[in-house]
């Protein structure tokens, strides 16, 4: 790394450093601050749970869940008659 990229690597973490430290100087912003973060790690965690809960499914249907069955079906005939339209 060149000594310039450095100079400015640093300038820019001390200013994030300094701005962020000013920020949360009082105590309201310093606690929007936190429950914003909060917020955005529970949507993180939500997301990624859910993304868990659709690939657990995925590749083991469940005969009982009528509406994921229903789509299935309704979803392979869409293919079939886009392809018969098609070639006609």
């Amino acid at each position: 790394m060149k000594k310039s990229s450095k100079v400015v690597l640093s300038g820019v973490a001390l200013s994030t450093i300094g701005v962020t430290s000013y920020l949360l100087k009082e105590e309201k912003r310093k606690n929007k601050f936190i429950s914003s973060m909060q917020m955005m790690k529970n949507k993180a965690i939500n997301s990624m749970n859910k993304d868990k809960q659709v690939m657990e499914k995925t590749g083991h249907p469940d005969p009982h869940d009528i509406e994921d069955n229903t789509m299935v079906a309704e979803g392979s005939m869409y293919a079939v008659n886009y392809y018969d339209e098609k070639k006609k």
